[in-house]
């Protein structure tokens, strides 16, 4: 029988076997939901050739991801599982589902009171499962109630925030609030750090960049079934193998290393580099995602942007997500070569682009350029580890 309540004390950051929970996969399911509208309305800003919907999914990826990773740490070092903390982990997935009901407003005007209103539900259920967390665990009830307070006091600054107007505005006061949203912990735990388990909390951002990766797959066949009645099936297999490719070596190259030991790093900065390092690598995988949308569109006509928009559209966020994972790499003295490795692919991504679009390649033979260029780097790293292997033997 599930318990009401238990009192909410820190998890040993050493148990064996630590694993994501049910609901732990739940809560990622439906944090996605946002991300596949911030996506959608990224790719519909880009096919109109808008770009400015770009600073849009910026600013709303940030959110959405400032709320998941919270609640990720939080659940690593408290989580009781009994019936109260599962019902605040319901609250926080209904204000992730407002907060994805308003980012089409949100896009258009960079105001929108359903995107605060999901936003201030997940915080202020934050803020309660803090102060359930100072009084189970006295040794960092300080840190806990300075978390509870700091996340209450920005939230009356997002409310305010309403009643402002214009992107001159809005757009600055976004980020300064955002910085004093990551000011918080900061803060918070100088005054004692909070108990994690480095597994566990590797694991959840595996799962969570497996969830994203198939977010992209989804929104590439769904565009894909809708040209499929149209005579530019030429065009689109090209494409599509570029795709799949771009998503299979993504998958590959983040998984061809474990993380927990990056998180297990004794200097904080290492693990707060890996942690918010994420923000740019989950970022450019929906961004991908959104800019394959936008290259199938091209090619059956439905776009109103260039060819050469959506080459750039899939390329400059694949690029992004290699140079991410080699600065997240970085952070491990044994893996410092990736970095050279993962920066020469970046060059390669860009330099593919640049060379295919000025002789002006179909954008579907461009987006397959850009997944064999991946694929290299998967043949790469298996050359690196095979020879290894053998020196090691």
């Amino acid at each position: 029988m599930r318990a009401l309540h238990r009192p909410l004390a820190p998890r040993d950051p050493t148990e064996e076997h630590r694993s994501a929970t049910p609901l732990e996969l739940f809560f990622d399911l439906v944090f996605v939901v946002a991300v596949a509208s911030a996506a959608a309305e990224l790719h519909h800003g880009l096919a109109e050739d808008h770009p400015i919907a770009v600073l849009g999914f910026v600013m709303t990826f940030i959110a959405i991801w400032w709320a998941w990773m919270n609640f990720t740490w939080f659940a690593s070092a408290y989580d009781p599982d009994d019936v109260g903390y599962r019902l605040l982990a319901f609250v926080i997935m209904t204000g992730s589902l407002m907060l994805a009901a308003g980012v089409p407003g949100f896009f258009e005007d960079g105001q929108s009171a359903l995107v605060v209103a999901g936003y201030a539900v997940m915080r202020l259920a934050m803020v309660a499962l803090w102060l359930r967390a100072a009084a189970g665990h006295p040794e960092r009830r300080d840190t806990c109630l300075t978390y509870a307070a700091g996340i209450a006091a920005v939230q009356v600054l997002w409310v305010a925030r309403l009643a402002l107007d214009g992107p001159e505005v809005l757009v600055p006061t976004f980020f300064v609030l955002m910085a004093l949203e990551a000011l918080v912990p900061y803060v918070a735990e100088r005054r004692g750090r909070t108990p994690y388990h480095p597994e566990h909390i590797a694991e959840r951002y595996g799962l969570f960049t497996i969830i994203v990766l198939g977010e992209v797959v989804l929104s590439t066949v769904l565009a894909v079934q809708g040209a499929l009645e149209t005579d530019y099936l030429t065009g689109l297999v090209p494409l599509v193998a570029g795709a799949l490719l771009v998503v299979f070596s993504s998958w590959w190259l983040y998984f061809r290393r474990g993380h927990a030991e990056l998180f297990a790093a004794g200097r904080i900065e290492a693990v707060v580099a890996v942690g918010y390092g994420h923000l740019f690598l989950f970022g450019s995988i929906a961004a991908t995602g959104a800019g394959l949308a936008v290259a199938v569109d091209v090619v059956t006509h439905h776009a109103h942007t260039t060819s050469a928009a959506a080459g750039w559209s899939v390329a400059v966020p694949f690029g992004v997500f290699l140079a991410a994972l080699g600065l997240i790499d970085a952070a491990s003295e044994a893996a410092r070569w990736i970095v050279v490795e993962t920066g020469v692919l970046v060059v390669v991504v860009l330099a593919v682009t640049a060379g295919a679009i000025a002789i002006d390649l179909p954008v579907g033979v461009v987006v397959l350029l850009l997944g064999l260029v991946g694929a290299g780097g998967v043949a790469q790293h298996l050359v690196v580890d095979t020879r290894a292997a053998r020196l090691a033997t």
